[in-house]
């Protein structure tokens, strides 16, 4: 099997998946999706659509977003430039994880990819001046159903370690995680 996949000890469902490098003299190569592998792995493998973020600064930072059903999105995410802290935050209500989250280095350099599933918020802060995200969903995008959650919320206590991030106002002015427009709700039937 060309990949490893690496599950949160904190979060289970999110999954960290470390494919196999081939490396010789011209460079390397490395498959970076496999249906029949990631099925293996519980996750889906239909992705409607593919995004390419760049950001030109470090201390950029994208999210925490997410769809609201029926339009909600899981991601695959990977770093083909530079290098991101990826967060990936539990907003389903009842889940016994809810509102934690976890952190994911991604680079460039390591070439991991990172399954953030439905019902979790997502977002990243750049690490390098030139930085480049590419994610598969499995959903398309709705405006209508995309949402966001204030990246600094002090319930949630993320350690992103900086003062002036650059963000979007849509960033800037989300809402709290507990007066965000979400409609998951965990379901431990599901697991």
């Amino acid at each position: 099997m060309p990949f490893e996949c690496e599950r949160s000890k904190k979060i289970p469902d999110i999954i960290t998946i470390k494919p196999r490098v081939f490396e010789d003299e011209r460079g390397w190569f490395m498959e970076t999706f496999s249906a029949e592998d990631f099925s293996d792995f519980g996750i889906p493998t239909h992705f409607p659509q593919d995004n390419h973020s760049r950001s030109l600064a470090k201390n950029v930072i994208r999210g925490l977003h997410y769809q609201n059903n029926p339009r909600a999105q899981g991601k695959l995410v990977r770093c083909i430039v530079g290098e991101i802290k990826d967060v990936v935050v539990d907003i389903r209500k009842k889940s016994p994880t809810y509102g934690q989250w976890e952190m994911v280095y991604l680079s460039a350099k390591d070439k991991h990819i990172l399954w953030v599933p439905v019902g979790f918020a997502h977002g990243f802060c750049t690490l390098t001046e030139i930085s480049e995200v590419v994610y598969k969903t499995t959903n398309e995008y709705s405006p209508e159903h995309d949402r966001a959650i204030l990246w600094n919320d002090p319930k949630l206590s993320i350690p992103w370690n900086i003062k002036n991030p650059y963000l979007s106002p849509k960033d800037a002015n989300a809402p709290l995680l507990e007066e965000a427009d979400n409609n998951f709700i965990w379901d431990n039937l599901c697991e």
